[in-house]
């Protein structure tokens, strides 16, 4: 049996920077992740990430109230201190480490203005920062000597006498299931993105962290904010990042209208992205669109300089959209793209849950509230990985082993071998198809009670559907077919939570902006909504917003 002092799930930027801090402290570590680290989804932040450093005349409470507002006072006051306090020494360990951002014409470091920020404090690698800082930490945690089990899939947590001490993973190379013993474990293995279709997710975003915790007795919260971001292209969904409006790029009605002058005339196309998103998709449901769709324009800012710092976004553009943001406007629309609700863990990473932590998107220790910043993911990823790794790292010191064996494994195995054994039925990919799309359609920029009702029933008949799911690969080595099979069902998992939480939540708040209650309702709404797994359904619970010394305001940009 393999065994572990602080086992990671997810090797993305807070998974490696919990597995970094935490080795060195110099316990046991390993991180287990279904794909290759570098190919981790931190791959695709493109902008930056924000810090407000002092000697450039900035202060983390100018930063921690952007961060506020921008979350539409949902998020809790004192881990949003905490995060902007430490971001500035987080930026800097990174660019020691060896990222390499890019600099000013003095040679400091260079800053790009984002949105729902007053000040330019956003750190960046032309436009792909996260793939830097990704490959960056791949190489210290190589460095340190932390153990990577690469193409291995998690199938449960193992909780007993109310404490997480393991888990159950397949390799997926050969289908061999392994019991794992840690005394601590931390959950990072990202977003539930591919929940809605489409998404600028990649693939491999099916909530299993999510899903994971909730199955294993932790709280989801504030599943109900979801954030689509402005900018994603027509038809494929890829993401255009927030850099190009950060640089300057506009955006334009079918009646050639620099719209956001109308909606947000002090922000303009740097309003929060939830705002920026409902003015666009207010423009294509009013008839001002172009297609489905409203236009990007990066012309006036010339081929040099989108060369220097947008060349990822001009590729991709060319692409998928066979546009060239040189000469032409890129068709843009709202996407799904982040989820602000989690496993609810507190500023160092712990769960309900003892033994068990949660860092990085996969995480609510709510500091996104009801709508996320661009660039504050990265900074959430790298500082709560960092806590938690510590924090695991010194619970693991203290405490030994639980007595778990190969038995617990026993019950995955079963459902395994209950899919392989079903010689009929409908395959995963439309089952998955459908979901997301109800999910888009209910569940999307817009929402309304009788909507949702009916989002909730799509729901309902897509879970009995994949109840009796025909897995058609019935070999041991690779077996993708059975991999997205158990991805389905964690993703109907989240599905339901994003659901319930919805429709319970009876104001606007943030991303969740209902037709039928467009108005924000502090009086009672400032609290986050929890939901619990109780056997084959859920129980939904509350907790107070921490307001620390910053007041819900009228929120104008």
């Amino acid at each position: 049996m393999i065994e572990h002092d602080v086992l990671i799930i997810g090797a993305g930027l807070a998974g490696m920077r919990a597995a970094l801090a935490a080795k060195q402290e110099g316990v046991d570590v390993a991180v287990v992740s279904k794909v290759h680290p570098v190919r981790s989804h931190s791959n695709a932040a493109q902008g930056g990430i924000n810090a407000a450093l002092t000697d450039r005349g900035d202060d983390w409470r100018d930063h921690a109230y952007d961060t506020i507002k921008g979350s539409d006072y949902l998020g809790d006051q004192d881990a949003i201190s905490i995060m902007c306090k430490e971001a500035g020494d987080e930026v800097i360990a990174m660019e020691h480490m060896g990222a390499i951002f890019n600099r000013d014409e003095e040679g400091r470091l260079g800053t790009r203005s984002f949105g729902g920020q007053r000040q330019a404090r956003t750190f960046f690698v032309a436009d792909f920062t996260g793939q830097a800082l990704l490959h960056v930490l791949y190489e210290q945690i190589m460095k340190a000597g932390a153990r990577v089990y690469e193409e291995w899939f998690v199938l449960s947590l193992i909780v007993k006498d109310g404490r997480c001490g393991g888990v159950v993973m397949m390799d997926i190379r050969t289908g061999k299931i392994e019991v794992v013993k840690a005394k601590a474990v931390i959950l990072a293995a990202g977003g539930l993105g591919r929940v809605f279709e489409p998404s600028t997710n990649a693939l491999i975003c099916t909530g299993d962290g999510m899903s994971l915790g909730y199955r294993a007795g932790a709280s989801l919260m504030d599943m109900e904010m979801v954030q689509y971001h402005p900018t994603t292209l027509k038809g494929s969904g890829v993401l255009i990042s927030e850099a190009a409006r950060g640089e300057g790029a506009y955006l334009l009605n079918s009646e050639n209208e620099r719209f956001m002058l109308r909606y947000a005339p002090e922000f303009k196309e740097l309003a929060s992205r939830d705002v920026v998103s409902r003015c666009e998709q207010t423009e294509i449901d009013e008839g001002r669109g172009i297609d489905g769709c409203v236009l990007l324009d990066l012309r006036h800012l010339g081929e040099k300089y989108i060369s220097e710092r947008l060349s990822q976004i001009r590729e991709l553009a060319m692409d998928f959209a066979n546009v060239d943001m040189v000469t032409d406007p890129v068709p843009i629309m709202p996407g799904m793209h982040y989820q602000m609700g989690g496993v609810q863990a507190n500023i160092d990473g712990e769960t309900k849950v003892p033994g068990l932590y949660a860092a990085g998107e996969v995480a609510c220790v709510s500091v996104h509230g009801g709508n996320r910043l661009g660039a504050n993911s990265l900074l959430d990823t790298l500082v709560f990985g960092r806590r938690s790794g510590l924090h695991a790292s010194e619970l693991s010191k203290k405490i030994g082993h639980i007595n778990i064996n190969e038995n617990d494994a026993q019950s995955d195995k079963e459902n395994i071998q209950r899919l392989l054994d079903n010689d009929k039925g409908e395959s995963f990919g439309q089952i998955r198809l459908d979901m997301g799309t109800a999910m888009k359609e209910h569940f999307g920029v817009f929402r309304e009670e009788n909507s949702m009702a009916k989002g909730v029933e799509k729901i309902q008949a897509v879970k009995k559907r994949a109840e009796n799911v025909y897995v058609a690969d019935k070999t041991s080595t690779f077996n993708t077919n059975l991999l997205f099979t158990l991805e389905l069902g964690f993703m109907i998992e989240c599905a339901e939570t994003i659901a319930a939480s919805a429709i319970d939540r009876k104001e606007s708040r943030g991303a969740h902006t209902r037709t039928d209650m467009p108005d924000r309702d502090d009086k009672n709404w400032i609290k986050h909504i929890l939901v619990n797994k109780n056997e084959d359904s859920h129980e939904i619970s509350y907790k107070d917003v921490v307001i620390t010394e910053w007041e819900p305001q009228i929120r104008q940009y």
